[in-house]
C-alpha cells in the first residue's frame, strides 16, 4: 500500500513533467500564456496536493477542496481537469493491496460513486468556472445533484473528454496515453519528451473538448493536421532539441488564435501519473 507522501510526490512529479513538456498553445517552461504562468501551475499543484490525497475525504470532497485551495492560491482555473482526473487515481492507489490492479480498482471506485460525490464536484466546477461552462437542462452543475458522479459524467461524456474518462474507466489514458508515453520514453529517456508525445498523438487523433467548447469546430481540423505532423516528426527525430523551432512556431500560431488545448494537457498529466503509480505499485509488490 502506498503512503500518502508517495502519492503527493508522484502527483507533483506528474504535474511538473507536464510543465516541462513544450505543448503548443499551453503553459510550459518554454512559454507562458497571457493570463497564467508556470509558477501559477506549480503553486496550484502544491496547494492541491494535500486535499487531493487526504484520506479523511470522500472522492467528491477531495476534488472540491483541491479546487478550493487552488482558487484561493492563484484566483484562476489552472487545474480543474487535472484534479478531476488525478483524484480517483490517487484514491485507488492509496488503498490497493499487493497483487491488486490500478485499473481494476479504478473501475470499482467509479462504479460506486455517489450523489454526494456529484454534489461536491458540481460545487468544484462552479467554483473553478471553466471557460465555456453553460447551463444544462439535465444535471446542471449549478443545481443539486440527482445522480451519482459517474452517471453525471456519462451524461457529459459526449461533449467533454474528461467526463468521458469516468464513463470509460480512463480508456484514453490506459489504452492510448500510457502506451504512447512508454514508447517515447524508451526511445528518448526523457519524461518531458514522452509527455509531449502523448499530447501530440492525442491531438492528432481526437479534438480537444476545451477548444471545441470555446470555438466549436472552427480550428479542429487545423489543429489535428498540425499535431499529426508534429507526432510524425517526433517519432523520427534523433534528439528533442531538433524540434524546438517547430514547437516555437506552433506555440506562437496557437496562442495567436488563443488556442490552448487544456483538456489534452490534463489527460497528459493523468497519463504520467498512471505511469508513475504503476511503477510504484510494481516496486511495492516486487514486480509481481
Amino acid at each position: 500500500m502506498l503512503s500518502r507522501q508517495q502519492l503527493i510526490d508522484v502527483y507533483l512529479q506528474a504535474c511538473e513533467t507536464e510543465l516541462q513538456a513544450f505543448k503548443p498553445g499551453n503553459v510550459s517552461v518554454y512559454s507562458a500564456a497571457d493570463d497564467m504562468t508556470v509558477e501559477d501551475f506549480r503553486v496550484s499543484a502544491w496547494v492541491s496536493s494535500e486535499p487531493i490525497t487526504n484520506p479523511q475525504y470522500s472522492l467528491g470532497e477531495k476534488i472540491y477542496y483541491a479546487v478550493k485551495a487552488t482558487r484561493e492560491a492563484v484566483a484562476c482555473n489552472t487545474n480543474l481537469g487535472i484534479i478531476l482526473l488525478c483524484a480517483p487515481l490517487l484514491q485507488v492507489a492509496a488503498s490497493l493491496n499487493n497483487g491488486e490492479n490500478l485499473r481494476d480498482g479504478l473501475r470499482q471506485l467509479l462504479e460506486n460513486t455517489t450523489r454526494e460525490d456529484a454534489d461536491w464536484v458540481f460545487k468544484a466546477v462552479t467554483l473553478a468556472a471553466p471557460a465555456g461552462l453553460g447551463e444544462s437542462a439535465q444535471h446542471d452543475v449549478q443545481k443539486p445533484a440527482d445522480v451519482t458522479l459517474t452517471e453525471a459524467m456519462a451524461f457529459a461524456a459526449g461533449k467533454d473528454r474528461i467526463a468521458l474518462q469516468y464513463a470509460t474507466i480512463f480508456k484514453d489514458v490506459f489504452d492510448f496515453g500510457v502506451l504512447r508515453y512508454n514508447r517515447a520514453f524508451v526511445l528518448s529517456g526523457d519524461c518531458a519528451w514522452a509527455a509531449l508525445a502523448v499530447f501530440a498523438a492525442m491531438l492528432a487523433q481526437y479534438p480537444d473538448s476545451h477548444i471545441e467548447r470555446k470555438y466549436g469546430e472552427r480550428y479542429s481540423e487545423w489543429i489535428k493536421a498540425e499535431m499529426h505532423k508534429l507526432d510524425r516528426a517526433m517519432q523520427t527525430a534523433c534528439e528533442p532539441k531538433e524540434l524546438l523551432p517547430v514547437l516555437y512556431d506552433l506555440d506562437k500560431a496557437f496562442k495567436a488564435q488563443r488556442i490552448n488545448p487544456g483538456t489534452t494537457a490534463d489527460i497528459t498529466v493523468a497519463t504520467v501519473l498512471v505511469v508513475l503509480l504503476e511503477q510504484l505499485i510494481g516496486e511495492e509488490t516486487g514486480g509481481l
